[in-house]
Formats: structure tokens, C-alpha cells, sequence
């Protein structure tokens, strides 16, 4: 037999090799930045899903030149080397979530982030009112702070979206302002179609110089805006520390939460009432009055409806 048959047949044995046989079930794997060919073989065959000799020789001989990608991936049952090569090829990745709720704190953020066993590296609270609350897909394997950057960068993306569009009525003069009044109103309702309405009372009264009195104010500086699980004290209603706004007139010195789009939104765009008081009915929503005894007659109200349902 001539010398270049033999070759013939070694390739073909080879090649062969290379595409029998299948994964034997779904199994995610992670390869790592700068894997090799010979070094993504080794992981596959470790998790049983692929020959390592199989693996390198399917990409030596069939193989494309595109390389392969760091991630995890999703190796579904049945799946050969060269389905497999293709996979890594394509960056088509397992995508991981984390959610940040609007409204969410910085600090609680941050735990959110270090809590997730799948993300890498350390991190230090985000300044508050820099994250935009949103869903974000990540890769096992990657860092909190290239997470924690794409959240940043949204938030600066949106909110130079948002600014373009600000009409005459808002009372923010700058980035800080809006995101200050915007954290407010968005921790105050619980109703969307209430926002507009609560920015136009908010912007009202800083511009007839009355106190926002806004009670997540007075929280923030005790628990880094989680939730205090108790009722507000006298004293910390009239503590001075800069957030507090039933003891000054004005915004407080800082964002109190993370606002979402909505609720920059409407302080960009407040609705144009004349509403100057609301209180809360109980069920996430609010009664609206105009003046002094109007909120009054409405407090009376509302605090009669809930101790006839035994939540007073």
C-alpha cells in the first residue's frame, strides 16, 4: 500500500473519531478567557460531554479559524465535537440575571451584587442614585464591577435622554437635583400613574419654600434606605442630618434610593397641579387636597376607614 493511502486512512480514522458519538446529556461548562483549543478539550472532557483528542482533532482538520469565546455554556444532549466547537465559536452564552428593583438603595444593591455566587471580585457601594433599576444579563465568571459598570452606564444613558426632554415645570436644576427628587417620589407611591401627580405637589412646594416632609427622608440616614420595620420616632422625625425633610426646607443632600425611568421621568415633567398636601389611603395610593383643611378633613377620613379595618 503506497505511503499516501496510510495518510489517507490516518486522517480519515482521525476525523472520524472526531465526529462520533454525542454528548451524553445537557451540561453547562465555563471556558475561561484565553482557553485553549487543547484547554476547552480538557474542560469538556472533564464534564463528560466531549473527548479531548476528539475535540482538538474535529477543530484541527474540520474546524474553522474562528476562535473560541469565553463563557458558559450550554451543551445540550447528542451534541458532537463539532457542534460543540461551533457553540464556542458563536459567543451564544448562558445568560444569568440580576434584577434591581426601582427604588432599590445602593447599599442593597451591593448585597444583591456580592450575594451572587456566579459573579467575581469585590466592589464598593454605588454612589446612591447612579444605578438604573433594570434587569441585567451577566456570564458566570465575570466581574461585579464590569456588572456594576453596565448599571452606571444605563443609568447615565437614560438620564441624558430624559433631560433632553424636561419641560419649563421642573424645579431640578442639574443631574443631582432631579435624581435627589426623583429617588423621593419614587419610594413615596407605589402607583404609576400616581408619579407625575406627587412630582407636581413636591415641585410646588419647593416653590412656595414649604417643607417636602417626605418620611423616607427621615429613614434613609438611619438604615441606608432599607426598610425600617418599625414606626418613625418623634425624635428622628425631628433629628437635622441633611436628608431629614420635615427639619429643613429643600431637598436633602443626596438621592435616598436608586429612581427608575418613570420617576425621572415625572420631576423632568411634573404633572401641573395645584396640589400642595397628600396622605396615603393604605393601599399604595393617595388622597390629593389643595389646601391645609381640605388634607385635613382627608386625614380624618382615611384614618376613620382604616381603624374600622383594624390597621390602626
Amino acid at each position: 500500500m503506497r505511503p499516501f493511502r496510510w495518510l489517507t486512512i490516518a486522517i480519515l480514522a482521525l476525523l472520524l473519531a472526531a465526529c462520533s458519538g454525542g454528548a451524553p446529556r445537557d451540561t453547562v461548562v465555563v471556558i475561561p478567557p484565553g482557553a485553549s483549543i487543547a484547554k476547552a478539550g480538557e474542560i469538556l472532557e472533564k464534564a463528560g460531554v466531549a473527548s479531548a483528542s476528539a475535540f482538538r482533532n474535529r477543530a484541527r482538520f474540520l474546524g474553522s479559524d474562528k476562535p473560541i469565546k469565553p463563557g458558559e455554556y450550554e451543551v445540550k444532549k447528542g451534541m458532537g465535537a463539532g457542534d460543540i466547537l461551533a457553540l464556542l465559536q458563536s459567543g451564544k452564552t448562558v445568560q444569568r440575571f440580576v434584577m434591581i428593583p426601582e427604588g432599590m438603595p445602593s447599599i442593597m444593591v451591593w448585597e444583591r451584587l456580592m450575594a451572587e455566587p456566579r459573579l467575581t471580585g469585590e466592589v464598593a457601594v454605588p454612589a446612591e442614585g447612579s444605578v438604573l433599576p433594570d434587569t441585567y444579563a451577566f456570564t458566570t465568571g465575570e466581574s461585579r464591577a464590569a456588572v456594576l459598570k453596565r448599571m452606571q452606564a444605563a443609568m447615565d444613558k437614560a438620564f441624558a435622554e430624559l433631560w433632553a426632554k424636561r419641560t419649563p415645570r421642573t424645579a431640578a436644576k442639574d443631574r443631582g437635583e432631579a435624581i435627589t427628587l426623583a429617588s423621593i417620589v419614587e419610594k413615596e407611591t407605589g402607583v404609576p400613574a400616581e408619579r407625575r401627580t406627587v412630582a407636581g405637589v413636591y415641585t410646588n412646594r419647593l416653590a412656595v419654600g414649604m417643607k417636602l416632609q417626605a418620611d423616607p427622608t427621615i429613614i434613609y440616614p438611619i438604615t441606608r434606605g432599607k426598610p425600617l420595620g418599625r414606626r418613625i420616632l418623634r425624635s428622628e422625625i425631628q433629628a437635622v442630618n441633611g436628608y431629614n425633610t420635615y427639619a429643613m426646607v429643600g431637598l436633602p443632600k443626596g438621592p435616598i434610593a436608586n429612581p427608575g425611568k418613570a420617576s425621572i421621568a415625572a420631576v423632568l415633567d411634573p404633572e401641573p397641579n395645584d396640589y400642595l398636601f397628600f396622605v396615603a389611603k393604605g393601599d399604595g395610593g393617595h388622597i390629593f387636597a389643595r389646601t391645609l383643611s381640605e388634607h385635613n378633613a382627608n386625614v380624618q377620613k382615611w384614618y376613620e376607614i382604616r381603624r374600622e379595618r383594624g390597621e390602626m
